[in-house]
Protein backbone atom coordinates (compact mmCIF):
# COMPACT_ATOMS: atom_id res chain seq x y z
CA UNK A 1 0.00 0.00 0.00
CA UNK A 2 3.04 2.40 0.87
CA UNK A 3 4.60 1.19 -2.53
CA UNK A 4 1.31 2.24 -4.59
CA UNK A 5 1.01 5.93 -3.09
CA UNK A 6 4.45 6.65 -3.46
CA UNK A 7 4.78 5.92 -7.24
CA UNK A 8 1.41 8.00 -7.82
CA UNK A 9 2.88 11.45 -7.54
CA UNK A 10 6.48 10.32 -9.82
CA UNK A 11 3.92 9.00 -12.70
CA UNK A 12 1.90 12.59 -12.42
CA UNK A 13 5.37 14.60 -12.43
CA UNK A 14 6.43 12.31 -15.51
CA UNK A 15 3.40 12.86 -17.42
CA UNK A 16 3.37 17.08 -16.78
CA UNK A 17 5.47 17.97 -19.39
CA UNK A 18 3.57 15.69 -22.45
CA UNK A 19 0.25 17.53 -20.82
CA UNK A 20 2.40 21.11 -21.47
CA UNK A 21 3.33 20.26 -24.58
CA UNK A 22 -0.52 19.31 -25.52
CA UNK A 23 -1.49 22.35 -24.28
CA UNK A 24 0.96 24.27 -26.63
CA UNK A 25 -0.35 22.56 -29.44
CA UNK A 26 -3.95 23.46 -29.20
CA UNK A 27 -5.48 25.67 -31.93
CA UNK A 28 -6.87 29.28 -31.89
CA UNK A 29 -10.07 28.22 -32.74
CA UNK A 30 -9.90 25.92 -29.78
CA UNK A 31 -9.07 28.50 -27.35
CA UNK A 32 -11.72 31.05 -28.75
CA UNK A 33 -14.49 28.15 -27.56
CA UNK A 34 -13.44 28.40 -24.08
CA UNK A 35 -14.44 31.10 -21.52
CA UNK A 36 -12.50 34.13 -21.66
CA UNK A 37 -10.14 31.96 -24.63
CA UNK A 38 -11.24 35.08 -26.76
CA UNK A 39 -9.45 37.66 -25.09
CA UNK A 40 -6.73 34.90 -24.52
CA UNK A 41 -5.86 34.59 -27.83
CA UNK A 42 -6.18 38.89 -28.22
CA UNK A 43 -3.55 39.80 -25.59
CA UNK A 44 -1.44 36.84 -26.98
CA UNK A 45 -1.10 38.54 -30.57
CA UNK A 46 -0.59 42.12 -28.72
CA UNK A 47 2.59 40.30 -26.33
CA UNK A 48 3.34 39.26 -29.68
CA UNK A 49 3.71 42.71 -31.31
CA UNK A 50 5.16 44.69 -28.79
CA UNK A 51 8.96 45.17 -27.89
CA UNK A 52 10.02 44.46 -23.75
CA UNK A 53 10.08 48.48 -23.60
CA UNK A 54 6.75 48.44 -24.95
CA UNK A 55 5.05 45.99 -22.62
CA UNK A 56 6.63 47.07 -19.07
CA UNK A 57 5.13 50.72 -19.98
CA UNK A 58 1.76 50.33 -21.63
CA UNK A 59 -0.95 53.43 -20.74
CA UNK A 60 1.94 55.96 -20.75
CA UNK A 61 2.35 58.59 -23.40
CA UNK A 62 5.52 58.01 -25.30
CA UNK A 63 8.01 61.32 -25.21
CA UNK A 64 8.89 63.28 -28.68
CA UNK A 65 11.16 61.72 -30.85
CA UNK A 66 14.80 62.27 -32.20
CA UNK A 67 13.84 64.48 -35.04
CA UNK A 68 11.69 66.75 -33.07
CA UNK A 69 14.24 66.95 -30.25
CA UNK A 70 16.84 67.93 -32.65
CA UNK A 71 14.15 70.29 -34.31
CA UNK A 72 13.81 72.34 -30.97
CA UNK A 73 17.51 72.04 -30.34
CA UNK A 74 18.24 74.04 -33.75
CA UNK A 75 15.54 76.49 -33.44
CA UNK A 76 16.55 77.28 -29.95
CA UNK A 77 19.97 77.09 -31.54
CA UNK A 78 19.24 79.88 -34.04
CA UNK A 79 17.30 82.02 -31.77
CA UNK A 80 20.48 82.35 -29.59
CA UNK A 81 23.10 83.12 -32.74
CA UNK A 82 20.29 85.67 -33.82
CA UNK A 83 20.14 87.34 -30.53
CA UNK A 84 24.16 87.44 -30.02
CA UNK A 85 24.87 88.75 -33.53
CA UNK A 86 22.02 91.63 -32.86
CA UNK A 87 23.45 92.82 -30.07
CA UNK A 88 26.96 92.88 -31.44
CA UNK A 89 25.86 95.62 -34.15
CA UNK A 90 24.22 96.90 -31.96
CA UNK A 91 27.24 97.51 -29.49
CA UNK A 92 29.23 98.32 -32.54
CA UNK A 93 26.49 100.98 -34.12
CA UNK A 94 27.13 102.88 -29.92
CA UNK A 95 30.53 102.47 -30.37
CA UNK A 96 31.12 104.03 -33.73
CA UNK A 97 28.53 106.90 -32.97
CA UNK A 98 30.70 107.69 -29.43
CA UNK A 99 34.00 107.66 -31.79
CA UNK A 100 32.22 110.13 -33.94
CA UNK A 101 31.04 112.47 -31.47
CA UNK A 102 34.51 112.44 -29.89
CA UNK A 103 36.13 113.47 -33.47
CA UNK A 104 33.63 116.00 -33.83
CA UNK A 105 33.97 117.97 -30.53
CA UNK A 106 37.87 117.28 -31.38
CA UNK A 107 36.98 120.34 -33.75
CA UNK A 108 39.06 118.62 -36.92
CA UNK A 109 38.43 120.18 -40.55
CA UNK A 110 36.08 123.20 -38.49
CA UNK A 111 36.32 126.30 -41.30
CA UNK A 112 36.76 126.77 -44.82
CA UNK A 113 39.72 126.55 -47.29
CA UNK A 114 40.28 127.96 -50.35
CA UNK A 115 43.04 126.41 -52.61
CA UNK A 116 43.48 125.31 -56.45
CA UNK A 117 42.51 122.40 -58.05
CA UNK A 118 44.69 120.31 -60.70
CA UNK A 119 43.27 121.65 -63.39
CA UNK A 120 43.55 125.90 -61.93
CA UNK A 121 40.16 125.91 -61.10
CA UNK A 122 39.49 127.61 -57.16
CA UNK A 123 37.99 124.83 -54.86
CA UNK A 124 36.54 125.55 -51.33
CA UNK A 125 35.20 122.94 -48.52
CA UNK A 126 31.58 123.95 -49.89
CA UNK A 127 32.29 122.65 -53.02
CA UNK A 128 32.58 119.03 -51.86
CA UNK A 129 28.91 119.55 -49.70
CA UNK A 130 26.96 116.29 -50.62
CA UNK A 131 29.68 113.79 -51.26
CA UNK A 132 31.76 111.54 -49.39
CA UNK A 133 35.43 112.19 -49.61
CA UNK A 134 38.55 110.21 -48.93
CA UNK A 135 41.42 112.97 -48.18
CA UNK A 136 45.02 112.27 -48.07
CA UNK A 137 47.91 114.93 -47.59
CA UNK A 138 51.26 114.37 -48.93
CA UNK A 139 53.79 115.79 -51.42
CA UNK A 140 54.46 114.50 -55.14
CA UNK A 141 58.36 113.68 -54.42
CA UNK A 142 57.36 111.59 -51.71
CA UNK A 143 59.59 108.53 -52.53
CA UNK A 144 57.31 105.58 -51.13
CA UNK A 145 54.60 106.53 -48.42
CA UNK A 146 53.00 108.97 -49.84
CA UNK A 147 52.38 106.44 -53.38
CA UNK A 148 51.43 103.83 -51.01
CA UNK A 149 49.10 105.50 -49.06
CA UNK A 150 47.03 106.81 -52.32
CA UNK A 151 46.78 103.29 -53.72
CA UNK A 152 45.22 102.17 -51.07
CA UNK A 153 42.83 105.16 -50.96
CA UNK A 154 42.28 104.51 -54.36
CA UNK A 155 41.49 101.04 -53.64
CA UNK A 156 38.90 102.27 -51.10
CA UNK A 157 37.31 104.03 -53.70
CA UNK A 158 37.39 101.25 -56.21
CA UNK A 159 35.70 98.76 -53.65
CA UNK A 160 33.16 101.22 -53.00
CA UNK A 161 32.05 101.86 -56.26
CA UNK A 162 31.81 98.51 -57.43
CA UNK A 163 28.64 98.09 -54.62
CA UNK A 164 25.64 98.94 -56.16
CA UNK A 165 23.86 101.50 -54.50
CA UNK A 166 26.10 103.21 -52.50
CA UNK A 167 27.22 107.19 -53.29
CA UNK A 168 30.64 108.26 -55.00
CA UNK A 169 33.37 108.92 -52.63
CA UNK A 170 35.59 111.62 -53.53
CA UNK A 171 38.80 111.51 -53.11
CA UNK A 172 41.04 113.84 -52.79
CA UNK A 173 44.75 114.53 -52.34
CA UNK A 174 46.03 118.25 -51.02
CA UNK A 175 49.63 119.15 -51.06
CA UNK A 176 51.97 119.88 -48.13
CA UNK A 177 55.27 121.15 -50.32
CA UNK A 178 53.58 123.94 -52.56
CA UNK A 179 56.90 125.12 -53.41
CA UNK A 180 57.18 122.50 -56.01
CA UNK A 181 53.93 121.07 -56.21
CA UNK A 182 52.18 123.72 -58.87
CA UNK A 183 49.21 123.32 -60.54
CA UNK A 184 51.02 121.21 -63.88
CA UNK A 185 52.99 118.88 -61.14
CA UNK A 186 50.11 118.38 -59.50
CA UNK A 187 48.16 117.35 -62.41
CA UNK A 188 51.19 115.12 -63.72
CA UNK A 189 50.90 113.31 -60.70
CA UNK A 190 47.20 112.47 -59.70
CA UNK A 191 46.95 110.75 -63.36
CA UNK A 192 48.75 108.22 -62.23
CA UNK A 193 46.40 106.60 -59.66
CA UNK A 194 42.80 107.22 -60.32
CA UNK A 195 40.82 109.59 -62.84
CA UNK A 196 38.70 111.29 -60.42
CA UNK A 197 41.58 112.04 -58.18
CA UNK A 198 41.48 115.50 -57.30
CA UNK A 199 44.73 117.19 -56.77
CA UNK A 200 44.99 120.54 -54.76
CA UNK A 201 47.53 123.23 -54.03
CA UNK A 202 47.65 126.48 -53.16
CA UNK A 203 50.40 129.06 -51.69
CA UNK A 204 52.15 128.68 -48.73
CA UNK A 205 49.59 130.63 -46.14
CA UNK A 206 46.86 128.64 -47.85
CA UNK A 207 48.17 125.32 -47.60
CA UNK A 208 49.28 126.10 -44.01
CA UNK A 209 45.73 127.02 -43.07
CA UNK A 210 44.55 123.72 -44.26
CA UNK A 211 46.86 121.67 -42.70
CA UNK A 212 45.95 123.26 -39.73
CA UNK A 213 42.36 122.69 -39.80
CA UNK A 214 42.37 119.45 -39.89
CA UNK A 215 45.40 118.93 -37.54
CA UNK A 216 48.12 117.43 -40.21
CA UNK A 217 52.15 118.40 -38.90
CA UNK A 218 54.88 118.97 -41.98
CA UNK A 219 57.91 120.26 -42.02
CA UNK A 220 60.37 119.89 -45.16
CA UNK A 221 63.80 118.93 -44.19
CA UNK A 222 67.43 119.74 -45.21
CA UNK A 223 68.17 120.15 -48.89
CA UNK A 224 70.41 117.89 -50.38
CA UNK A 225 73.22 118.60 -53.45
CA UNK A 226 70.35 118.80 -55.54
CA UNK A 227 68.47 120.81 -53.88
CA UNK A 228 66.36 117.91 -53.02
CA UNK A 229 64.68 117.54 -49.53
CA UNK A 230 61.83 115.35 -47.95
CA UNK A 231 58.44 116.83 -46.34
CA UNK A 232 57.90 115.21 -42.87
CA UNK A 233 54.18 115.06 -42.33
CA UNK A 234 51.55 113.32 -40.74
CA UNK A 235 50.18 110.10 -42.28
CA UNK A 236 46.53 109.74 -42.13
CA UNK A 237 43.28 109.78 -44.51
CA UNK A 238 40.36 111.55 -43.72
CA UNK A 239 36.82 110.58 -43.91
CA UNK A 240 34.17 113.62 -44.76
CA UNK A 241 30.52 113.04 -44.60
CA UNK A 242 27.87 115.03 -47.06
CA UNK A 243 27.45 117.13 -44.69
CA UNK A 244 31.41 118.25 -44.86
CA UNK A 245 32.09 117.40 -41.70
CA UNK A 246 35.28 115.47 -39.95
CA UNK A 247 33.81 111.73 -39.54
CA UNK A 248 36.84 109.40 -38.95
CA UNK A 249 40.63 108.82 -40.05
CA UNK A 250 42.53 105.74 -40.86
CA UNK A 251 46.26 105.65 -39.84
CA UNK A 252 48.61 103.54 -41.56
CA UNK A 253 47.98 100.04 -40.09
CA UNK A 254 44.58 100.21 -41.43
CA UNK A 255 44.10 98.22 -44.48
CA UNK A 256 42.15 98.99 -47.90
CA UNK A 257 39.33 96.36 -47.08
CA UNK A 258 39.02 97.64 -43.13
CA UNK A 259 38.85 101.46 -44.28
CA UNK A 260 36.35 100.58 -46.86
CA UNK A 261 33.96 98.68 -44.01
CA UNK A 262 34.27 101.69 -42.11
CA UNK A 263 33.33 103.89 -44.73
CA UNK A 264 30.42 101.96 -45.54
CA UNK A 265 28.98 101.80 -41.90
CA UNK A 266 29.32 105.59 -41.76
CA UNK A 267 27.40 105.29 -44.72
CA UNK A 268 24.71 103.44 -43.17
CA UNK A 269 24.36 105.52 -39.88
CA UNK A 270 24.60 109.07 -42.06
CA UNK A 271 21.82 111.60 -40.88
CA UNK A 272 22.24 114.77 -41.50
CA UNK A 273 22.48 117.73 -39.41
CA UNK A 274 21.59 120.29 -42.13
CA UNK A 275 17.97 119.60 -42.99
Amino acid sequence: MLKHRSIRPVLLLAQLPKAQHGLSQLKASTLLKTPGGEALHVRCRLLSRQGPAETGRQGQPRGPGLRTRLLVTALFGAGLGGAWLAMRAEKERQQQQRRTEALRQASVGQGDFSLLDHQGQARCKADFRGQWVLLYFGFTHCPDICPDELEKLVRVVRQLEAQPGLPPVQPVFITVDPARDDVAAMARYVQDFHPRLLGLTGSAEQVAQVSRSYRVYYSAGPKDADQDYIVDHSIAIYLLNPDGLFTDYYGRARSAEQIADSVRRHMAAFRSVLH
